[in-house]
């Protein structure tokens, strides 16, 4: 039985999983999968995070932690941003089969975020058009040639609008060799590139002419909220290339949703301070040790009514399990 420390957690919208049909890998180039020491290994990259492989393990983990159900995508080493179209059609429906059959097997827990290949717009756009049901899907925020800005894209966010889809925007790659040491590709160039995207969705006008995107941010939405005052200053003084006809950077941060995971109080209610009290919500990044292994502990220093929006009223709208 949960106690009034361990309160429950509608959804977690970060969560990741690695889909594993061993018929199915053994005829896709560039894939190995060891099924002794439980391995994959993509491209000369092998993931090691055996948890990745196990949806009973992630059900295990919401069993214990109070998390009713949980949105779940693939982890950035899946994302073979490297790949050609035609390589890269092939892992797309890969991918997304194999989330599609984790959330039939635990329907009332699991539901896929399907995975979009950003690097190829439209490949990106067919598995929008061609996917039925709930429009919920997942992508790199960076590593790739082009930026989010581009007009290249204008269809894809259309298509998305229309169908007033959910789109989590996690980091992948990163392309900064000079965060090559101390593990900073990560605690740096994770934060850095989500802000990359944010920054042109945002000074490119996507957030403004197709409203119905629910874009959502990983990890508090990196470093834009840092960023906000800057930004908005460059906006106020008309600085070259910032388009003063579309509204101030503050007023479009308000149109994304981010998730939770700062490691810091006072980090977080800045990004809620500048996206909104209501547009921050729950995710864990299951089962990386940057993530949120231990919410109901790592929260702990977040005050209550903030948190309750977090765990629970944020989403009530988005078809979380009733209380």
């Amino acid at each position: 039985m949960q106690t009034p420390r361990n309160p429950r957690i509608a959804l977690d919208v970060h969560a990741h999983l690695a889909p594993i049909d061993e018929a199915q890998l053994s005829s896709l180039p560039g894939v190995q999968w060891d099924r002794a020491n439980r391995r994959l290994t993509l491209d000369g990259h092998t993931i090691g995070v055996s948890a990745l492989f196990s949806p009973e393990s992630l059900i295990a983990w919401m069993d214990e932690q109070g998390v009713a159900q949980a949105w779940v995508s693939i982890p950035p080493p899946m994302y073979r941003e490297t790949l050609d179209p035609e390589a890269s059609r092939a892992w797309c429906a890969y991918v997304n089969r194999g989330l599609d059959d984790i959330g039939y097997r635990f329907a009332s827990r699991l539901s896929p975020l399907w995975h979009l290949p950003l690097e190829h717009p439209e490949l990106a756009l067919r598995i929008v058009q061609e996917t039925r049901g709930e429009a919920r899907y997942a992508a790199a925020a960076g590593g790739y040639d082009g930026t989010l800005s581009d007009t290249v894209y204008e269809p894809l966010w259309d298509a998305l609008n229309l169908k007033s889809a959910f789109l989590f925007l996690h980091p992948g790659h990163c392309c900064d060799t000079r965060l090559g040491k101390f593990y900073l590709e990560n605690l740096m160039g994770n934060p850095v590139e989500t802000a990359v995207a944010a920054s042109h969705l945002t000074f490119g006008g996507v957030a403004t002419r197709f409203p119905n995107i629910r874009f959502c941010l990983a990890h508090g939405g990196g470093a834009t909220a840092m960023l906000a005052g800057r930004y908005e200053r460059g906006y106020r003084t008309s600085r070259p290339g910032v388009d003063t006809s579309l509204p101030s950077p503050r007023g479009i941060f308000s149109r994304f949703y981010v998730d939770c995971i700062t490691h810091d109080a006072a980090a977080l209610s800045l990004s809620a301070s500048v996206f909104g009290e209501s547009h921050v919500v729950f995710g864990s990044d299951w089962p990386f040790p940057m993530g949120l292994m231990n919410p109901h502990e790592q929260l702990a220093d977040v005050d209550a009514p903030q948190l309750n929006r977090i765990l629970r009223e944020n989403v009530a709208s988005w078809g979380a399990a009733p209380e």
